[in-house]
Formats: C-alpha cells, sequence, structure tokens
C-alpha cells in the first residue's frame, strides 16, 4: 500500500546530506515550509546551495540556516529583502556565495530541470552584469541569453491538504514556487497542514500529483 507519510518532521529530512542543493518554496512570508526547515537545521546538514526567492529574514527558517552557517551558496532573486540581516552579514564578511536569478528565470530554469530541457534563451537580464560569462544570441533583432535548467537534489514545500499518495492542494498565494520545486528536485518532501483519505480531493483541485512527491508530513493548522 503506498503510503508516503513519514512519522516526524526529523524522520522527513534525516538522509540530506552535506554539499545538497536544497529548494526551498516560499514568496514573502507565504508559503515557506518553516518545520521543514527548522527540521533541516537541527539535523545538521552543512554546506549546503539553497534555492528560494529571497534569503530569509529575522531569526527564521532560512535565515536562521544562514546564521548557523549551514549555507555555502544561496540561489536567488531577493537577497536583500526586509530584514535579511544575516545574509548580508555573512555575504559582507565573505562566508556565503550569492549567485542572483531574476525571478521569473528562476522559476523557468526550475521549469525546465523539470521537464528534462537543456536551457532556454531570454531577454531578461540582457546587457547587464547578471549576463556576464553567459553565451548570448540576437533573436528577432532582440539580444537573448543562455539560461541553464535549475534542478535540486531536495525541495522542501509547504501545500494545505494532502492523501496518503502525496495528491497536494495548496492554499491561495502559499502555492507560489512548490508546484515548480516538486517536480524539479530529485526527492520533494511536502509538509501539510492536514491528511485527507485518498479520494476527499477533488481531482480538479489536485496542482501537484503524487508521482512527483516522496515524503510527506502533516504539520497541523497553521
Amino acid at each position: 500500500m503506498i503510503d508516503k507519510f513519514v512519522g516526524s518532521l526529523a524522520q522527513a529530512v534525516a538522509d540530506v546530506p552535506d554539499g545538497a542543493t536544497i529548494m526551498i518554496g516560499g514568496f514573502g512570508n507565504a508559503g515557506i515550509p518553516v518545520e521543514l526547515t527548522h527540521a533541516l537545521l537541527d539535523q545538521g546538514a552543512r554546506g549546503l546551495t539553497v534555492i528560494t526567492n529571497n534569503a530569509g529574514s529575522g531569526e527564521t527558517d532560512v535565515a536562521a540556516l544562514i546564521r548557523e552557517g549551514r549555507v555555502a551558496k544561496i540561489i536567488c532573486s531577493y537577497p536583500r529583502s526586509a530584514g535579511s540581516v544575516w545574509f548580508e552579514r555573512l555575504y559582507q564578511a565573505g562566508r556565503i556565495e550569492l549567485e542572483l536569478v531574476p525571478q521569473g528565470t528562476m522559476s523557468e530554469r526550475m521549469r525546465a530541470a523539470a521537464a528534462g530541457l537543456g536551457g532556454f534563451f531570454t531577454p531578461t537580464s540582457a546587457g547587464t552584469i547578471l549576463a556576464e560569462g553567459k553565451e548570448t544570441r540576437m533573436i528577432d533583432g532582440r539580444e537573448h541569453v543562455f539560461e541553464p535548467p535549475l534542478p535540486a537534489d531536495y525541495a522542501l514545500v509547504k501545500a494545505d491538504l494532502a492523501d496518503r499518495w502525496g495528491n497536494l492542494t495548496y492554499h491561495s498565494a502559499a502555492r507560489n514556487f512548490g508546484p515548480t520545486m516538486a517536480m524539479a528536485a530529485r526527492v520533494t518532501v511536502v509538509q501539510v497542514r492536514r491528511r485527507v483519505d485518498l479520494g476527499a480531493l477533488d481531482p480538479e483541485c489536485v496542482i501537484t500529483p503524487g508521482i512527483f512527491v516522496d515524503r510527506v508530513v502533516a504539520v497541523g493548522e497553521a
């Protein structure tokens, strides 16, 4: 019998090794898998490459990973959002590497990885320092920059409901990068508000099919 639920947050991230590339969902304060990220912090993996929208804020989730020196490199669109003090401190000290990627480009690079594509050309970042060292091409009279796919070893995602097969629904803006990350990672780990019986989810409302999900843990009402 297929049942992708695991018994604890610790079990969900137990096998993440040092040096892994981790996608962490979230946009601003919406859809951040806080509990899973803190479980990863407790687990102790180091030298991580983190792919996420922004470099965390305050003292929780991604910011906590950075604060504790667990992140060697971050790939994100907004490294200096409000409260991102820990990224700024470590970056200025040369203790963390940054790859800055425009938000739409980052999402499309993840989608390319999910679809098995070899990359794509985009006019975004053409003529800027973000295009330095990258292949460029004129398409319809406009300069385009080649961007490679962006896969990960693990994705940490927050969803709303899940059945035992791992079919997921999301709540409002908490959906953000979750569906794309779930498809682009080798192992997808999801925290959900509640487990439901198989067949309880309207198939038309399932955003991420269980085929893209490896582990699910219920964390209760959010």
